[in-house]
């Protein structure tokens, strides 16, 4: 009966009064360790103790232990709340602490930056864009947004706990050039990149090729015109022309649009002429234009005679027969060496009777019915124009 008693006083004396949980460090910061300790008050130590953490009622790693301490390594702004601690004692029986506060502190997000792959900002047509925003510090879910524009449109918004989130554009359009940014927040409000032009550029379509010649054929010694222009590609343009696959010359457009060759025809300037665009994305070439070369008739080359018109009626009026003339031909030309003659018939008048007969000189015996021009050289410029006849 004694024992029992001293059993019952002993089991008074030593169960413990009270047990406090603490924290270190006093406030955790996201994605930092943090150690709670379980420390109990013992008129005098009770040994064979265990311990066991919680918070909001679920037990923090095992259920019972012998240790007074719980090693967290790493704890993140989910993680805040009430936490306490609960001690067994030798009897079984269940101490409890009183619940603390936990919260778990956030690194605000800062240094947000806007990149892009390809870097530079400089995309071609159809190619991939990607944006990526990032931040060199920030803890916890983080929210990533994109804009475009001065007005800020938004164009996507994701939230994962990394210090890095990209948004891909898959082909770029000529439409997407504008001005692009980012945000980052993390529950302390939002962090803004700086704006990043983002520029489109246009390979060269397939230029067009012209070829102006003064008159309607070709000739040596003519200046032709050859203008390529390729209707889309971004400058600065480089145009180089072709004749038989020979090049003939270049020329940049730093502007865009077309550009202009000018070429003295040769003899041998006859082939098939082509141009070529390059804007340094690609380079594309024209359809083949063919020119065919004239030369000109020089002073030994015979002279084309026009044809001749119809013969006229004998222009006799008072003769009882008329005499049948032979056809009178105009403007005919004789070539003999380098002379030219020009033979012209003048019309008769109508015949009178005679009286006396005055003396005539010799200049009035040649026939009255023909004129004579005067004998000059010839010229080139006398058988180009026997050639436009």
């Amino acid at each position: 009966m004694l024992l029992r008693l001293l059993t019952l006083l002993c089991a008074l004396l030593c169960e413990p009064t009270a047990l406090l949980l603490k924290v270190s460090p006093p406030r955790p910061v996201d994605g930092n360790p943090m150690t709670l300790t379980c420390e109990s008050q013992f008129a005098r130590p009770e040994p064979h103790l265990q311990f066991r953490f919680m918070r909001h009622s679920q037990v923090l790693g095992r259920d019972w232990d012998n240790s007074s301490q719980l090693q967290v390594a790493a704890v993140w702004s989910g993680d805040t709340g009430v936490y306490w601690c609960e001690a067994k004692t030798a009897a079984r029986r269940t101490i409890r602490s009183g619940g603390i506060w936990i919260q778990v502190q956030r690194v605000p997000v800062g240094n947000v930056r806007l990149e892009t792959q390809p870097p530079g900002g400089h995309v071609a047509e159809g190619e991939k864009l990607v944006l990526v925003c990032s931040v060199t510090q920030a803890t916890g879910d983080i929210s990533f947004l994109w804009y475009r524009g001065a007005l800020g449109l938004n164009l996507e918004t994701k939230t994962q706990r990394s210090l890095t989130a990209k948004l891909e554009i898959p082909a770029v359009r000529e439409s997407d050039a504008d001005q692009y940014y980012c945000a980052a927040d993390n529950g302390h409000g939002p962090s803004i990149s700086t704006l990043v032009n983002i520029v489109v550029t246009i390979p060269v379509s397939r230029p067009g090729l012209t070829l102006s010649t003064p008159g309607a054929q070709a000739l040596v010694g003519d200046t032709v015109e050859l203008h390529c222009e390729a209707q889309r590609g971004s400058p600065p343009i480089l145009y180089r022309f072709y004749c038989n696959d020979v090049t003939l010359g270049s020329s940049s457009a730093p502007s865009g649009g077309g550009v202009s060759f000018n070429l003295s025809l040769t003899a041998e300037h006859s082939g098939n002429y082509s141009c070529e665009a390059d804007n340094g994305l690609r380079a594309q070439r024209s359809e083949l234009v063919p020119l065919r070369v004239t030369g000109r008739p020089s002073a030994s080359d015979p002279v084309r005679c026009p044809p001749l018109p119809p013969p006229r009626e004998s222009t006799y009026l008072n003769t009882a027969t008329p005499e049948q003339r032979q056809p009178v031909y105009e403007n005919v030309n004789v070539v003999r060496g380098d002379e030219v003659y020009s033979l012209a018939y003048c019309v008769q008048q109508e015949w009178q009777p005679a009286a006396a007969e005055p003396l005539r000189s010799y200049a009035d015996d040649r026939d009255s019915s023909v004129i004579y021009s005067g004998v000059k050289k010839m010229t080139v410029t006398d058988v180009d124009y026997e050639n436009d006849i």
